[in-house]
């Protein structure tokens, strides 16, 4: 082509687009359009300058926007015509620094490719546990700094082999420029060591199968952390482990070889199920159980439906599934169902961050692990197992951490940096930069000192890896929360201003954030607590919201709670505070004999340590102590959880129930009044039916309030947040009735509906 026809672009590609295969990419699309020039990594994303006719360079625009690799998101493409010298070839040149603006993608799982080398004895990388390519592998969780190249993820210390850096340099390999390409000869190390930090001869997966299957629990380095891991089917070894971890009655997750596996014990019939269990992701799913769990893995998930399910994520997980089905030549063994069915549970004593390397592991795990199955390449950042469930239809977030986050949520606008330091319980915090805003992974709650130093890393580690200098810092409206002391700390150091959210204003606004929504809608924030800008309990509140402003349209009429933050934990305290309410305050002691039924009693009656709450979490846990389901709870939600697969089971076998005639109440001052169906649970002889009726109910009340509220101010739109959305019976029914009164529902998709969300509410209010 006459050097007079070549035209020149430069050309900005911004998104996910780092350590995904996109610079190959963009390097293979050049070689089929005869374009010249060069592509590099900047601080900023994919930089390219292209020089070719202009039909390539139009082609090639629409291919990078609608074309890319598996892993990449695409959020730009901008491109402008620029003088440059004629080029004789298409070059992958030097990455840039400079102050970035790009994303760096989460951590995937193993991809097909690699599976199918990981299992061929004639590949050099056969059983190599560090197996990875441009399309799998850890992203985040070993990422010290943008832009995404090798020196600068916890690769940098392991030089190529010659025959690694051959796949490195070749355009036409998958591991082209992919920054985590190893193999045996140059790649990291497994090593199996004792309990007391001692090597343990022999294959090292090998050796921590042995120890698996003979009911010992290993501790084994993941992604973005260590999992503590024992055989599912041996009692004593799920019992041993419990007890070790000090975790009653919790339910653990489940690892299984494929989903061939699953189907023995769980319903996966619902693609969006399998879709979720064999994604790259790799979340923990919520399966309701084919089988009784209790009988075929005792000790799992006592006294549930559901189990948790998660399929191999890493290399290291498949070689041990590799490993029990005897070594078999090819893939073939992954379609077919296997016995092995590991416990997978994040190895941190109860409610501290997951540990992430050997000298923790050690100390943290001492006691809890008998054996610990190591490897030499650092987790940079911690990152727990994602949690989800299929609720009215379509995939929610109990927990998005690993394979999620911190990918970018997109802003209408761009705006001051913020910086949002989430919540006290199940913590994560959030920056925004741009039009984008980045939730971390989950942190958990911030009860201890361990948890608190990982919050404190994370929002250092997330504004460090985004080249952020908040502006501006928001927390929550409690004054005691550790998440607002370290905001205010960290405002002072840097000398920036403060911004208290309340609690469940973030709630709604983080859906808002998610849907991008601009203008006023309807708020329903229903959980088990939130300080209210009135400074009581808030945690069932109807709401109109217009960006930063929030207003409190009504609330469920209040219930005292006999011995304050203790309610939240002994269930049968808000059913007395029930009995209470209705005038019955002698029958407390009557139906819960002994000193701490009358200490209740006696509390209720003097209005002494008894703190009203607006909270729906604590009327399902009244519910359930009325139903005599929970009086106790071992772990958080365990009361509405149990109050909900109780109705569910009775729904099974008979429908949805019409709701209770004369069961709720809308009072004139906006108070939504839900007494009378817990005073009717007081005498029920038919748990299961009574449960189910009082969600009805429940149902039934929750759309008549926010019809009315809708009808009342001409605001058709509501979006809803909060953990009592968890329950999925509430959801689903819930979502039919609004929708048949003409109400569009907004809810959390790409969050939980939980506190995980809240940093991201604080930040959209910020911005508003």
């Amino acid at each position: 082509m006459a050097a007079s026809a070549l035209r020149a672009q430069h050309i900005r590609v911004t998104g996910i687009v780092q350590g995904v295969g996109f610079r190959p990419f963009v390097w293979r699309l050049a070689q089929q359009l005869d374009l010249h020039g060069w592509v590099r990594n900047d601080a900023q994303g994919v930089e390219i300058l292209a020089q070719g006719s202009q039909p390539s360079l139009i082609e090639l625009l629409q291919r990078l926007r609608h074309e890319s690799p598996p892993l990449a998101r695409v959020d730009t493409v901008q491109a402008q015509d620029v003088v440059a010298e004629p080029f004789t070839a298409f070059d992958i040149i030097a990455s840039q620094s400079g102050q970035a603006s790009t994303a760096i993608g989460p951590d995937v799982a193993v991809c097909a490719s690699c599976l199918e080398e990981l299992f061929d004895p004639g590949n050099r990388r056969y059983r190599h546990a560090f197996i990875t390519c441009t399309h799998c592998g850890p992203r985040y969780t070993v990422t010290r700094a943008l832009p995404y190249d090798r020196p600068q993820t916890s690769m940098a210390a392991f030089p190529l082999c010659p025959s690694c850096s051959q796949d490195y340099t070749a355009p036409e390999n998958r591991r082209f420029h992919a920054e985590t390409t190893c193999c045996p000869q140059c790649g990291p190390r497994l090593t199996l060591l004792n309990a007391l930090g001692q090597a343990i001869a022999g294959d090292p997966i090998a050796q921590s199968l042995k120890l698996l299957q003979g009911g010992q629990i290993v501790a084994i380095k993941g992604l973005g952390g260590f999992h503590l891991a024992c055989d599912a089917r041996n009692s004593a070894a799920v019992a041993r482990l419990r007890m070790r971890k000090n975790r009653e009655a919790k339910p653990f997750a489940v690892m299984l070889a494929n989903s061939a596996s699953v189907a023995s014990l769980a319903c996966i019939r619902d693609d969006g199920l399998l879709t979720l269990l064999e994604s790259r992701e790799r979340p923990v799913v919520l399966l309701r159980a084919q089988v009784a769990l209790d009988a075929i893995l005792p000790g799992v998930a006592p006294g549930l439906l559901r189990l948790g399910v998660m399929l191999p994520t890493t290399p290291i997980q498949f070689l041990l599934f590799h490993e029990a089905a005897g070594r078999p030549d090819g893939t073939a063994w992954l379609n077919e169902p296997q016995a092995l069915a590991l416990v997978m549970t994040s190895a941190n004593p109860g409610g501290e961050p997951i540990v992430r390397d050997m000298a923790e592991a050690l100390a943290r795990l001492a006691g809890i692990a008998d054996a610990f199955l190591d490897h030499d390449r650092d987790i940079v950042a911690r990152c727990d197992d994602s949690v989800v469930q299929v609720a009215a239809g379509a995939a929610q977030f109990i927990r998005r951490s690993r394979g999620y986050a911190p990918a970018a949520i997109r802003l209408p606008h761009s705006g001051p940096s913020v910086l949002a330091f989430g919540s006290h319980l199940k913590n994560t915090v959030c920056v925004t930069r741009g039009p984008q805003a980045f939730l971390s992974p989950h942190i958990g709650s911030l009860d201890n000192a361990a948890s608190c130093r990982f919050h404190d890393e994370t929002v250092q580690r997330l504004c460090d890896l985004l080249d952020v200098k908040p502006q501006l810092v928001v927390h929550d409206l409690h004054p005691d929360d550790y998440s607002t002391h370290a905001a205010l700390a960290y405002a002072q150091h840097h000398g920036l201003t403060t911004l208290a959210v309340q609690h469940h204003h973030a709630h709604i606004a983080a859906v808002c954030a998610e849907h991008n929504w601009q203008g006023p809608l309807l708020g329903l924030a229903l959980d088990g607590f939130g300080l209210g800008s009135d400074n009581t309990a808030w945690g069932g509140e109807l709401l109109h919201v217009d960006g930063a402003h929030c207003e409190r349209l009504g609330h469920l009429r209040p219930l005292p709670m006999p011995g304050g933050d203790r309610s939240a934990r002994e269930p049968w305290r808000m059913a007395a505070a029930v009995l209470h309410t209705l005038g019955r305050n002698e029958a407390i002691t009557s139906r819960w004999p002994g000193p701490a039924a009358a200490t209740v009693a006696t509390m209720l009656a003097r209005q002494f340590n008894s703190p009203n709450t607006s909270s729906l979490g604590r009327m399902f846990d009244a519910a359930s102590g009325l139903l005599d389901i929970s009086h106790t709870m071992a772990y958080e939600a365990q009361a509405a959880i149990l109050l909900e697969q109780a109705a569910a089971i009775y729904i099974e076998d008979h429908g949805w129930p019409a709701p209770m005639p004369g069961g709720y109440s809308v009072c004139d001052d906006g108070q939504l009044d839900l007494l009378p169906v817990l005073g009717a649970l007081i005498d029920a002889s038919d748990v299961g039916q009574a449960a189910a009726v009082f969600h009805a109910t429940l149902v039934a009340a929750l759309a008549d309030w926010v019809t009315d509220a809708a009808r009342a101010t001409a605001v058709t739109t509501v979006a809803w947040g909060g953990g009592c959305f968890l329950n999925a019976l509430l959801s689903l029914h819930l979502r039919q009735d609004l929708v048949q009164n003409g109400i569009t529902v907004l809810a959390p998709m790409r969050t939980s509906p939980g506190d995980a969300s809240i940093a991201l509410g604080q930040a959209w209010v910020a911005l508003h």
